[in-house]
């Protein structure tokens, strides 16, 4: 046995202590022991997307690799409020939560934090008092500036003026959702240097001595202020629980999950323009230039027409990936029955781009141009509320089922290649064994960044310990892949004693080199030699890289 393993590996001299340690610890890997985890990491296929993936769970942002090891927190005094970002600077852009008893739902923050990579709190920002308070979503604009979603205060009287049936206002109030545009200015103050209120698009049917009066079905352009969805004339009548802007048509796009639609409105505009029916780049102003997922909300159609249920995240995909420039969101199901989610991608029909056309006065599609559901069984696959999907530079896309904290990636087939449960519940971090149902592990959003994103440009980037308390990692090691490998690649001797000599028709730009718990252990720069004599016996993982493209392969140390 030991002569046929010389022979194999083409090494003559190895001692039988080398062969045995070797021989351990290919045994070892070969053992499938994390796929009985019940949090963290449930599965690292090779055809998953090999990234850094950003959440908020408690009071901290983690950025974990694709092993569930942390690469950096940022730790804040206030739980999520909900969003977070990170910034191509390195910098942490999160909403926080804080208390204002005036105001208060599902999904209010009140305050922005601006975190840089060490953690240290550079600016922040509070819209909270009796009358107004930021909720859910911010966004980072190319520009240095933030979105920041909001809603203010309509009195009763101020919403029966706008013309809302004043049976429909069961709590009184009435509130007005807001984006407003900020410069940030010092440590804590802001410029606001754009707005836009859906007070100023509204329509209405019910009272013609009131303001808006019209018909609403020959106006799509305009939300109908008694059209009342799921929110039973509560205030917070069309609860905005996602905003996120495309700057190839400088437009925002926009979550109603109480009116299960989503709407897309111009951002060109200047902040008179935003609150009329004319100016921009597309003619109107601050109108909806587009809505999707259930026409009676417009006059037009039934209830059998209706196709989204409590949505979140609707997003353009960015160029360069699979459908750029259309639609993905997550689908909730939230109200229909049965009840299940799904993920859609939407392809708005247009004259010319950001112009968007109606047929038959209903915006299409008729339907999603794709759909994902569970395969083996649509009820497997619900969240009612949270949740996100988002595409992915090798195809694959990353789902997020808020609900449960489960995150989970699928590859073009619909196969699911990376699974992991968020470990921290509401009130501690999980041990590695428990059962998260009930946890309160929720999680409102993940967003994964590829490797080469500009925020890890000369970053300590070394993997430390998993969030959850007595992790296991023995068979989980940083073996994604991307689409693209890297050409004629030929790495030898393998085994190595001393020195490691890489051949390949792509130039290497950088190489990392990783320990079997997914430990960062060595980078360095464009190199065709490197040094292994000072290593341990036993199992590595090589990455190298060859601009945008990636290759891995296990290298034995004797």
């Amino acid at each position: 046995m030991v002569f046929c393993l010389l022979t194999i590996f083409g090494y003559h001299f190895v001692s039988l202590m080398k062969i045995t340690s070797i021989l351990f610890l290919l045994f070892a890997i070969a053992i499938p022991s994390y796929g009985q985890n019940t949090i963290g990491v449930l599965k690292n296929n090779t055809g998953s997307y090999n990234g850094y993936t950003l959440f908020t769970a408690d009071t901290e942002t983690y950025l974990i690799n694709n092993c569930g090891q942390v690469i950096n927190q940022w730790s804040s005094s206030f739980p999520p409020g909900n969003a977070v970002y990170l910034l191509e600077n390195g910098n942490l852009l999160r909403a926080a939560k804080i208390n204002n008893p005036d105001i208060n739902f599902g999904g209010r923050g009140g305050k922005i934090e601006l975190f840089n990579w060490e953690g240290n709190l550079i600016w922040e920002y509070t819209y909270s008092d009796d009358q107004v308070s930021h909720h859910h979503d911010v966004f980072p604009m190319p520009n240095g500036n933030i979105l920041m979603l909001a809603v203010t205060t309509m009195t009763q009287a101020e919403a029966i003026q706008a013309g809302r049936n004043p049976a429909s206002l069961s709590e009184g109030n009435l509130y007005n959702e807001q984006i407003l545009e900020l410069e940030p200015v010092g440590t804590n103050e802001a410029n606001i240097v754009w707005e836009w209120n859906i007070k100023d698009h509204l329509i209405q049917d019910f009272d013609s001595t009131k303001d808006n009066f019209g018909v609403i079905s020959e106006n799509p352009q305009l939300l109908d202020i008694n059209f009342l969805g799921t929110s039973g004339g509560k205030a917070n009548w069309m609860h905005i629980n996602s905003m996120q802007y495309y700057e190839n048509l400088d437009q925002i796009v926009l979550s109603s999950r109480q009116l299960n639609e989503i709407y897309i409105i111009d951002h060109s505009t200047s902040t008179t323009e935003a609150s009329t029916n004319a100016g921009g780049t597309y003619g109107k102003g601050g109108d909806l230039l587009y809505r999707w997922g259930n026409p009676l909300a417009y006059g037009q159609g039934t209830t059998d027409d209706q196709q989204l249920f409590g949505q979140h995240y609707p997003y353009f995909i960015p160029d360069g990936l699979t459908d750029a420039g259309k639609i993905m969101l997550f689908n909730n199901g939230f109200t229909r029955t049965p009840e299940f989610s799904e993920v859609f991608i939407l392809s708005p029909p247009t004259d010319s781009p950001g112009f968007y056309t109606a047929t038959s006065s209903t915006y299409g599609p008729s339907n999603p141009e794709y759909i994902y559901t569970d395969p083996a069984n649509p009820t497997n696959f619900f969240s009612p509320f949270l949740s996100n999907a988002q595409r992915l530079p090798n195809g694959n896309t990353l789902i997020i089922e808020g609900a449960s904290g489960y995150f989970f990636e699928i590859n073009s087939s619909n196969t699911k290649v990376w699974e992991y449960i968020n470990p921290v519940g509401a009130f501690d971090i999980l041990t590695q064994g428990d059962d998260p149902s009930g946890t309160g592990n929720t999680t409102f959003r993940a967003i994964k960044y590829s490797t080469d994103y500009d925020a890890f440009v000369g970053r300590d980037l070394t993997p430390s310990a998993p969030i959850e308390l007595n992790p296991n990692l023995s068979n989980c090691t940083i073996l994604s892949t991307n689409t693209q490998e890297i050409a004629d690649l030929n790495i030898f001797p393998n085994p190595v004693a001393g020195e490691l000599t890489i051949e390949s028709l792509d130039p290497i730009t950088k190489i990392e080199i990783y320990s079997t718990d997914g430990k960062l252990l060595k980078k360095d720069a464009a190199t065709t030699r490197i040094d292994m004599s000072n290593f341990a016996v036993g199992l590595y993982t090589i990455k190298l890289f060859s601009f945008d493209k990636t290759s891995h392969q296990k290298i034995i140390k004797i």
